[in-house]
């Protein structure tokens, strides 16, 4: 029996939540491991970046592998591939390992990403665009506030390594999400060309600048993402439980922010300016953060200027979208999420040494400067597509691919 579109988004939405619930619950507790066996700040930012660098080198295959054989068949193997990862992480006991499982699941994160955006898109109309990209970022957000919490709450009667392995199993709530997913195939052939569809992606005029827009954007993400754990136990002065309800409440702004921000996207004439002003309050915010101390203070900050990078993020999501067509979508969906995974890790790794040698204040003030010059040479190109597939129509894919 087939299922409507509108319960199998429902049904996608859920295993985005429970996808990233398991991911942000990792997201806390693998840093506070790590932290306990002895690792550096460099060393913690590091394991957040080579999860991200592997989700970035696997997001373009994966968006290749979605238009070649349909989303249904990478996120079953996605879940299964994150969930080991995890449990595997949860019997490790030095330090060394865990770099390997955090490859494994970052790869596991990228194919998620492609597979979920890409079959969301499928069925999304282009008037509603940005309310189905809000949706489903909403679902992830809301993830990113379960998966914190419920670590957080556990480690209350728990160890860190305990909790690990039992927020495995969000993955459980996903597994209906693969099930529902289109099996339909963009390309049929035998070939897995990317030459004409990459092509036709980046030689449209907005490509360019939604990049960089994307890499300033994930540039402050990332580096916050990364060493707010310990930041929030070192300088902060936070135990670890509170830490997990700072990153929770984080996500509760983030997703709730995402529903008006899509109604907004899709309003907007041009998406340039909200991708603008969301970096830079997000990099005030980073650079004010720096400077803070205790729960309260974070807490107002992070919930200030949350919402702000969050509309940005759905407008880029759109933009891309706007860049596909029903041939190169995976293709198109998985060029975003290799951006986005490589802004992500860049930040950790570019500014991790100065967060090492000098604190966290310079290390943030610094990421944030980068990402302010960055968003302006963006605002200079006020290039972009005004709406759903306006620009020159894509050429025909090539055999096989």
């Amino acid at each position: 029996m087939t299922v409507p579109d509108s319960r199998r988004a429902v049904v996608l939405y859920v295993a985005a939540g429970a996808s990233f619930a398991a991911l942000a619950a990792r997201g806390l507790t693998v840093p506070l491991y790590a932290h306990d066996l002895g690792a550096s700040r460099f060393e913690v930012g590091a394991l957040f970046s080579v999860s991200t660098l592997a989700a970035a080198v696997l997001s373009l295959p994966s968006g290749i592998l979605v238009d070649r054989f349909g989303a249904r068949a990478l996120l079953g193997i996605s879940f299964i591939l994150a969930a080991g990862s995890q449990l595997a992480t949860a019997a490790t006991t030095t330090v060394p390992p865990l770099f390997l499982w955090q490859v494994v699941g970052g790869l596991a994160g990228g194919a998620q990403q492609a597979a979920l955006f890409s079959a969301v898109t499928e069925f999304a109309s282009g008037s509603r665009l940005g309310r189905s990209m809000g949706w489903l970022t909403f679902s992830m957000q809301a993830g990113f506030f379960l998966g914190p919490s419920i670590a957080g709450i556990a480690l209350r009667w728990i160890d860190v390594r305990t909790d690990i392995a039992v927020t495995t199993a969000l993955f459980l709530f996903a597994i209906p999400g693969a099930l529902v997913a289109s099996g339909t195939r963009q390309h049929e052939g035998r070939g897995l060309s990317l030459r004409a569809p990459l092509q036709a992606l980046i030689g449209q005029r907005s490509f360019l600048p939604v990049t960089i827009g994307l890499i300033a954007a994930t540039l402050v993400w990332g580096t916050i993402g990364a060493f707010l754990p310990v930041f929030g136990k070192e300088a902060l002065g936070l135990p670890s439980s509170q830490v997990g309800y700072l990153l929770a409440l984080q996500a509760v702004v983030n997703g709730i922010s995402r529903l008006p921000g899509g109604r907004l996207v899709d309003r907007a004439r041009h998406r340039w300016p909200i991708v603008f002003v969301g970096v830079i309050v997000w990099s005030a915010t980073c650079v004010v953060l720096g400077h803070l101390t205790g729960f309260v203070g974070p807490a107002v900050v992070l919930a200030i200027g949350t919402p702000f990078m969050a509309t940005a993020f759905v407008a880029m999501g759109v933009v891309f979208a706007d860049l596909s067509a029903a041939s190169t979508r995976g293709v198109t969906m998985g060029m975003y999420g290799t951006i986005l995974f490589l802004g992500l890790s860049a930040g950790p790794l570019t500014f991790g040494p100065l967060v090492q040698t000098f604190g966290y204040a310079a290390g943030f003030t610094a990421c944030a400067a980068v990402a302010t010059a960055l968003a302006i040479v963006m605002a200079g190109f006020h290039a972009e597509p005004l709406r759903r597939r306006s620009e020159a129509p894509l050429p025909p894919p090539a055999p096989g691919t």
